[in-house]
């Protein structure tokens, strides 16, 4: 079974960008998205053999997010389920939930410039945390998307600049630990625990991309008890079309229990 996850930093013009070869050149069984930047009606994409799932924000061309999968799921929740329209209005959460997993597909708050939003962006992680162990609980999950931190001073190129930026405060870091903590397993540093320039995400500026400086802040986290059924994970660095790159997970499919 073949994931992909990719912050497309707005789909229509992801689209007019080769969204679309690379959606079926790559051939994945489940293919999620971030920063879809639209609302329902805005865009159809022909996707032929795919069921379409989307969740987008309240707020016009921010956020989002969608899901396109070949097997149809049992169920689909969007949002979290907090009844707070602060942490629900902005289209940031998927779940599909299949016979044998959970599929969560996340587009995590930035922290911005300033960060004036740190401490929102600490309780929708104490929050979302609490809502993937209790999926855990049930069965395994498979967590993807853009998680808006580079957890090791490894997953960036200029740590020591960056201390206090969003995405790679002490803060956030430290949140992400605490869910790896919980029986979760960030699937790359399993496979490649001492890779070094391995980005996901660069800046526009500076040409930043074409020099790699980059970060590694979009993910494949699993339960830890489907670390027998990896099979292999992947960067797609050369695919151009946002200022992220997809990425890759690759399962073994019998068995998922």
């Amino acid at each position: 079974m073949k994931l992909i996850s990719w912050n497309v930093n707005g789909i229509r013009a992801c689209v007019k960008k080769g969204f679309l070869d690379f959606f079926q050149e790559v051939n994945a069984d489940i293919f999620c998205i971030q920063e879809t930047k639209m609302q329902e009606g805005q865009l159809e994409l022909d996707l032929k053999g795919y069921h379409q799932f989307w969740h987008s924000a309240v707020k016009k061309g921010y956020s989002g997010t969608a899901v396109f999968t070949r097997e149809e799921p049992i169920d689909v929740t969007y949002g979290l389920n907090t009844g707070q329209e602060s942490l629900e209005s902005e289209g940031r959460v998927l779940t599909l939930t299949f016979d044998d997993y959970y599929l969560v597909n996340v587009y995590t708050p930035n922290s911005q410039r300033d960060l004036a939003r740190l401490e929102y962006r600490q309780e929708w992680e104490d929050i979302f945390r609490d809502y993937l162990i209790r999926l855990d609980e049930m069965k395994p999950v498979i967590l993807c998307g853009d998680l808006n931190v580079a957890h090791k001073e490894i997953d960036l190129k200029n740590p020591k600049t960056n201390r206090r930026n969003a995405g790679f405060t002490d803060e956030e870091r430290e949140k992400m630990t605490v869910l790896l903590g919980k029986g979760f397993v960030d699937t790359f540093r399993y496979f490649y625990p001492d890779q070094e320039d391995a980005y996901t995400w660069w800046s526009y500026m500076g040409k930043a991309r074409d020099r790699n400086v980059g970060w590694r802040i979009d993910y494949f986290i699993v339960s830890e008890r489907l670390i027998p059924l990896l099979k292999d994970v992947g960067i797609h660095d050369k695919v151009l079309g946002s200022d992220h790159c997809p990425v890759e997970l690759v399962l073994q499919t019998p068995d998922i229990e």
